[in-house]
């Protein structure tokens, strides 16, 4: 399917990788179960919470590290699914995931409180939108897949913004949310304007804009990093990406910029429904806590 007989189950399946993760979500559970008295946790962690972590760990592993992550390099619509799997799936579901208590620990020792700035959710949007958007020009983006040292720098200085990004909509602290829903609100339709731009340049583009996915020379590159065999060997074997083409360059880059944009579109929506339902519950409350009571005194809280 798509092409993916052509490679073995460790060009698909990224073991290393893998074992990478397992380790991490097995330090999660010891985080939150046997260790959690000494962050200060009155009750492990809740079922909901852990659903979330590993959700969100396994989504972030199938992006980068699993079929959808290979798959990204063949296809440039499966490229941008990576993307979203991996900053607007993964990112969030993993902060959801993680106790106050933890998140208050971590903080504690944070070395980097120069930077606190970049939290700022301004500040914040613009370096996340920012940093995909100059990805995906096609020159920076062609050069970031020929360059392995690069890639993963780029990759997780975005993992980086895009959890900056969500801190404002998540706000994984209580005594931190301080944002009222209009301003929520606001801030989501910033995060769907800043990617626009960039989409649109991918969707109405009426050529190929990257290298890596129609030329055989440049794409066999940028393959070399992730198949065992190195990839002149597959250039030698199949010719280049247009034997795993199922649809043209042109129009797989035009499902990838509509596919991206969907699911961002999608995602931002739920986080909307969500703000406006607390935010009319909110409303709601205090209106109830200004009505007096029966003898003409307003309810106590």
């Amino acid at each position: 399917m798509l092409g993916l007989n052509a490679f073995s189950l460790a060009d698909i399946w990224s073991p290393l990788f893998l074992a990478g993760m397992l380790v991490a979500v097995s330090g999660y559970f010891v985080l939150i179960g046997p260790m959690s008295g000494r962050f200060g946790m009155a009750a492990p962690a809740v079922p909901r919470q852990r659903i979330f972590f590993v959700t969100g760990m396994a989504a972030l592993y199938l992006a980068q590290g699993g079929p959808v992550s290979l798959l990204g390099h063949l296809m440039f619509s499966f490229h941008m699914l990576s993307m979203a799997l991996s900053y607007y799936v993964a990112v969030p579901l993993i902060m959801l995931g993680i106790p106050a208590e933890l998140w208050r620990a971590a903080l504690k020792v944070n070395p980097f409180g120069r930077l606190a700035f970049l939290a700022h959710p301004v500040t914040a949007a613009l370096l996340f939108n920012g940093l995909f958007s100059l990805y995906h020009i096609p020159a920076v983006h062609d050069y970031v897949m020929l360059h392995f040292a690069v890639h993963r720098l780029y990759y997780a200085a975005l993992f980086v913004a895009s959890a900056l990004m969500w801190w404002t909509l998540i706000r994984p602290l209580p005594e931190g949310d301080r944002w009222n829903g209009l301003a929520k609100t606001g801030f989501i339709f910033l995060n769907m304007v800043l990617l626009t731009p960039a989409c649109g340049l991918i969707i109405f583009a009426d050529k190929p804009l990257y290298a890596t996915y129609s030329d055989p020379d440049a794409w066999a590159r940028a393959m070399g990093y992730c198949v065992s065999g190195g990839g002149a060997a597959l250039l030698r074997s199949f010719g280049g990406p247009a034997f795993f083409e199922v649809l043209s360059p042109r129009v797989d880059q035009q499902v990838g910029g509509i596919g991206m944009k969907f699911i961002q579109e999608v995602i931002f929506a739920s986080m909307l429904a969500s703000v406006f339902y607390h935010w009319y519950k909110k409303e709601n409350r205090q209106d109830d806590d200004e009505l007096p009571d029966s003898s003409g005194v307003k309810a106590a809280n």
